[in-house]
């Protein structure tokens, strides 16, 4: 019996739908704008995280590379060094996973450009970052302080682990950032079709 399913998913998705109106659309156009002018310099986007979003990461970065943009993985073995003029989105709910600060630390000494995705301005990452796109959530920070407060207040524990909400609320903002540049860089399914995976394993 699923007892918790059809709550947890009503808990998630009514989370991303009301953290719309906590994103910062100024944010979101300078993030939109530096990626496409990366893609006319014909300079790199090295997307960076750890965990879930490190996987979350990936799926933008597979996007990106399907928009004809030279996007690639940081710490993947063929993924090429940082130099000068490329980018770097550096993606952790709070702003303090080690590998992602060194990378972004690392990033800016090459005088590359640091974006970060992050729920805390004023965290390590976001310190250290170019332009900060917030994303709200529930960080394993955040999990952290909200349990002793919720202790406290008898308050039902939440459905969604750990960095559960930031993680789907980046998937959501990033795959919406994605056809946004589809539509300014004028693409369509079609040519991102051609740029898909054409190697399946039967």
């Amino acid at each position: 019996m699923l007892t918790y399913f059809k709550q947890a998913y009503l808990e998630i998705a009514n989370f991303i739908l009301n953290s719309l109106d906590k994103l910062k659309m100024e944010e979101i156009e300078a993030f939109v704008k530096t990626i496409e002018e990366i893609y006319h310099l014909n300079k790199k986007i090295l997307v960076v995280g750890v965990g879930r979003s490190g996987l979350v990461g990936r799926a933008f970065a597979m996007r990106l590379r399907h928009l004809g943009a030279r996007s690639y993985v940081l710490g993947e073995t063929i993924t090429p060094s940082v130099e000068e003029g490329d980018l770097v989105v550096a993606i952790s709910g709070s702003g303090t996973t080690q590998i992602v600060v060194a990378a972004a630390e690392a990033a800016k000494k090459m005088k590359a450009r640091v974006a970060a995705i992050t729920s805390y301005y004023d965290s390590p990452l976001g310190r250290v970052a170019d332009l900060v796109v917030y994303i709200p959530g529930r960080t394993k920070v955040a999990a952290m302080d909200d349990y002793f407060a919720r202790q406290i207040l008898g308050v039902h524990e939440p459905l969604s682990p750990l960095g559960t909400l930031f993680e789907d609320t980046a998937m959501v903002a990033l795959d919406a950032v994605i056809a946004e540049l589809m539509k300014r860089l004028g693409k369509n399914e079609a040519e991102l079709a051609k740029r898909h995976a054409n190697i399946e394993v039967p």
